[in-house]
């Protein structure tokens, strides 16, 4: 007999926790977050150096981007519940194209055409990432759902931060920053050809295949917002969300000019291929931590994993980063151990996409566009941070503030409560040491899955 994969009680076949079925839709998303990536370690740099912007142009550009991608992923979660979540991505990969050949053709050379063409552009990758969230929340059993979102953010890092930090740090000093913008254009349309024909639908028994009335669905559209009202735990969760991703946007416009000495307070401390490749190597190894921390997460607690690894790693390894090259100079090796401490904190937050939903399970899709809403706002809020702090308080004054607002999500999470099989009760009260040894006998250990066999 040889094993061929696991089953969720629900009956989706899983493979590691990931949903055997949606396996080309990981293939899609990290390849398109590859050619959506590719710009960010670079296109702040590049704009102020090359084409005369103020560092503060440049933020603003991808402050606006990170502002319409928040709207964009507010209601994503509900579109996609309502018309399909393979729709939107390919909505999105379409409008992705078309926007950023547009930034390219009119919009890199002036300040204010860049902050329209380039925010603009900002719509588009929610559409198709947080749509797959949902398709991903649709196929899973909930249980599961943290070892799933797992590698829905190693297929993330994948593309956001390693293909799309590594392949400019080779292509820039080899064709130039021009070509290698036009060059995302071709991986954002080969994720997008892969979800056309390799990614299927939503299930049977989801939303969009339910009939609906014009009201039914317009009440749907709408507690995509009530919900924050209906549900103070989901309003606590979205200021988390907000938070733990705040450096992961932010270090990208700042980074490049901090460490390449562009700051009028910095030094040439390190090349931009340098920065590049730490980027680069700091997105790799959240590939392995993504994983590993969805299982960790569905086997021993969503709640304490983010506390305490997420949120009081990330404050430290921010300091990290602002404070290294002031203490080492130039030490490659201490920048790669912030990069390393970076990644398996960051990281340690993959459980969110598991707790929106079972804070409110009867509404799904509004509960996903929450949980976008907020990735989508510290999109924004990251680069915005930069942008408005770093002319007050400089360059080490920016770091304490992002610094002190992971302490402020630490204390956040002690009020957040959801329901995890195995871990906690319908309540959000963590079960005792017996309750909980009682689930596994009866179910395993929370987390895991029964392996099936053919004869």
């Amino acid at each position: 007999m040889t094993p061929q994969s696991t089953l969720s009680p629900q009956g989706t076949p899983l493979i590691f926790g990931m949903p055997k079925k949606l396996v080309f839709g990981y293939v899609a998303l990290a390849i398109f977050m590859t050619g959506d990536g590719i710009d960010l370690v670079f296109l702040s740099r590049y704009l102020v150096t090359a084409q005369g912007f103020t560092p503060e142009q440049a933020g603003l550009c991808f402050t606006v981007y990170g502002f319409m991608a928040a709207l964009a992923a507010w209601t994503t979660g509900v579109l996609a519940d309502l018309f399909g979540p393979k729709r939107l991505m390919l909505l999105g990969g379409t409008l992705w194209i078309a926007l950023h050949v547009l930034f390219l053709l009119v919009g890199i050379s002036d300040p204010t055409l860049a902050v329209i063409t380039y925010g603009l552009r900002g719509i588009a990758y929610p559409l198709f990432m947080y749509s797959f969230v949902v398709l991903i929340a649709e196929s899973t059993e909930p249980g599961k759902l943290a070892s799933a979102m797992g590698w829905f953010w190693a297929a993330f890092s994948i593309g956001l931060g390693t293909l799309g930090a590594f392949i400019p740090s080779l292509t820039v000093p080899a064709i130039g920053e021009m070509a290698t913008l036009w060059l995302s254009v071709a991986f954002v349309g080969a994720g997008t050809l892969i979800c056309l024909f390799l990614v299927p639908g939503a299930p049977k028994d989801a939303l969009v295949n339910q009939p609906l009335t014009r009201e039914e669905k317009t009440r749907e559209l709408l507690r995509g917002i009530t919900i924050l009202a209906e549900k103070p735990q989901i309003c606590l969760s979205v200021v988390i969300r907000v938070l733990c991703n705040l450096t992961l946007y932010g270090f990208p416009l700042m980074m490049p000019l901090y460490l390449t000495g562009v700051y009028s307070d910095s030094q040439t401390w390190f090349t931009q291929e340098e920065w590049m490749r730490l980027w680069a190597v700091t997105s790799a190894v959240q590939i392995l931590t993504n994983i590993i921390w969805g299982r960790l997460g569905d086997r021993f607690g969503w709640m304490r994993q983010m506390r305490w690894f997420g949120f009081v790693g990330m404050a430290l390894a921010t300091l990290a980063f602002g404070y290294f090259p002031l203490f080492f100079g130039d030490n490659l090796l201490m920048m790669y151990l912030a990069g390393v401490l970076f990644s398996a904190s960051v990281t340690a937050f993959v459980p969110m996409g598991a707790i929106f939903p079972a804070l409110a399970p009867e509404h799904r899709g509004a509960a996903i566009s929450a949980h976008n809403l907020a990735s989508g706002l510290t999109t924004f809020l990251g680069p915005a941070i930069v942008t408005v702090f770093h002319p007050l308080l400089g360059s080490l004054g920016v770091i304490w503030v992002y610094a002190a607002l992971m302490l402020l999500g630490t204390v956040t999470t002690f009020f957040i409560h959801p329901p995890q099989p195995g871990i906690t009760d319908e309540q959000g009260r963590e079960l005792s040491r017996e309750e909980k040894a009682a689930y596994r006998a009866e179910h395993g250990a929370p987390g895991s899955q029964r392996v099936v066999v053919d004869a």
